[in-house]
Formats: structure tokens, sequence, C-alpha cells
């Protein structure tokens, strides 16, 4: 692609998937149109960045549709002084995002090798903010806790109660909870020490987080 149909694939991106997926604040449409999408995705697919599909990672792992991508940062509503907890890594583009909002961003992949090509497209980006952990957090991550947010990229059956517990009070997580084909996008906001609030966002479906499971009765 020539940088002319770049930013055209861009500007159609915003316009025709996000912007109609209800994602209106400007903060957040103003800063697709400054992170380059096209240059956290796989070299082969680089024609697809501003596509509205799923795109392969290896590793069994994909990035998000670019419309579920911004309308979960809208609904985190991260602020220039937050610490926040990614779970998820992934291409590094949503940590890019989260990174240009929040004062710090802890980011955690299970996967080395993706962790690792991450690392190398935020030091391209010139991104000093954010610090990739390598590990399992599928049920949680306490390391580092209160964050004033958290994103899981991938979605879980049910939320660990451990999420819940990793907010500072008035911090807020999004995640995306259910089973395929129907799941919902979630708001918590932690409001006292023993207390937090819940708000259904919208309904949708993501890959679930690896090792994500749910609780399952316990049957003699």
């Amino acid at each position: 692609m020539t940088d002319m149909n770049l930013e055209q694939a861009r500007h159609n991106m915003i316009e025709q998937q996000i912007r109609p997926w209800e994602v209106l604040d400007q903060t957040i449409l103003d800063l697709l149109q400054r992170v380059p999408r096209e240059d956290f995705v796989p070299e082969r697919y680089r024609k697809l960045a501003f596509a509205d599909i799923e795109i392969p990672l290896g590793h069994g792992e994909v990035m998000m549709q670019p419309r579920l991508e911004a309308r979960l940062l809208q609904s985190l509503a991260v602020r220039p002084d937050d610490r926040v907890l990614e779970i998820g890594t992934g291409s590094g583009y949503v940590t890019a995002l989260l990174a240009r909002l929040g004062r710090q961003v802890i980011s955690v992949e299970i996967n080395n090798e993706l962790l690792e090509q991450a690392r190398q497209r935020l030091e391209r980006q010139g991104i000093t903010n954010v610090t990739l952990m390598q590990g399992d957090a599928a049920a949680g991550w306490t390391a580092g806790a209160p964050y004033d947010a958290i994103l899981l990229t991938g979605s879980v059956p049910e939320l660990p109660d451990a999420f819940r517990r990793a907010l500072a009070i008035g911090g807020r997580l999004v995640a995306v909870v259910g089973g395929a084909p129907i799941m919902e996008a979630l708001l918590v906001t932690r409001i006292g020490e023993d207390e937090w609030s819940e708000e259904p966002l919208f309904e949708t479906s993501t890959p679930p987080l690896r090792h994500a499971l749910s609780h399952q009765p316990f049957v003699l």
C-alpha cells in the first residue's frame, strides 16, 4: 500500500467500522488516527490491518477487530494518571493505545515469542511507559496491584474475583465474559473495600484467554 492508500484505509476503518459502532469519544478516534495499526500486524497480513476481521498472530492467537478494540478502550475510560493492567499483550497494538492514554501500563502475555515481538514493535514506536511481563494471567494477576484500570483482551467464561480485587477503589475493569456465541462486555467499578458495581455494555464475541476456565460445580 502507498502512504495515501494507508491513510484512506485508516480513515475508512474509523468512519465505516468504528464510529458506527458507537465509538464517539474524540480522544479515542484521534488516537486511532495517530497510532499506526499496520505496524503491529504480522507482515503477511499488513494489507488487512484495517479490515473488520480478527487477524492471526500465530500460536493460536489473534488481534481483535478494530471496532471491538476501540469500543473496549472507550468503555475503560483511561485517564492520564492511571496505572493500567492489560491481560494479553498479543501484537502490542492495544498496549500502545493504552500507553498513549495512561501513565503506566503493565501488560502480561503468556506466549514469550509474541511478547518479544510486541516489545520490538513498542520500542520502534518510542513507547517507554510499558512494562511487559510473561505469565499466565487468565485466573488473575495481583503483582503490582492495585490498578486504576484493567483490560482483558481475550474473553473469560466467568470473571475471576482476583481481577476485581486487583482494582484500586474507583478503578475500572473491562472484560468480555461468557461463552460463544453469546458473550457480553462488562464494566466493573470498585466502589469500596468490598463493593463493586457491574454494568453490562454490549454483546460481542472474541476468542478466550489461554487457560481461561469456568468454575464448574462440585459433583460427588
